[in-house]
């Protein structure tokens, strides 16, 4: 695998950028998403869960919307 990423330097050669093909951009972008869907998923698992009944649910945000 040849390493086709291409990177910006400062004056006295140090990386502070880097250019990278918009396929690689994206697929990037896509895992970083995937990563924070899971971290947030792991997070309201490990909560104590409540169930409340749709219809009570429905009735507390229309009494809510009834008040703002």
């Amino acid at each position: 695998m040849v390493n086709k990423n291409q990177f910006i330097t400062d004056a006295g050669g140090k990386k502070v950028a880097v250019i990278l093909p918009v396929k690689d951009y994206e697929k990037m972008l896509d895992e970083l998403d995937e990563y924070a869907c899971i971290k947030a998923y792991d997070k309201a698992n490990s909560r104590k869960q409540e169930f409340i009944p749709a219809a009570d649910m429905f009735k507390a945000i229309e009494q809510k919307r009834k008040h703002n």
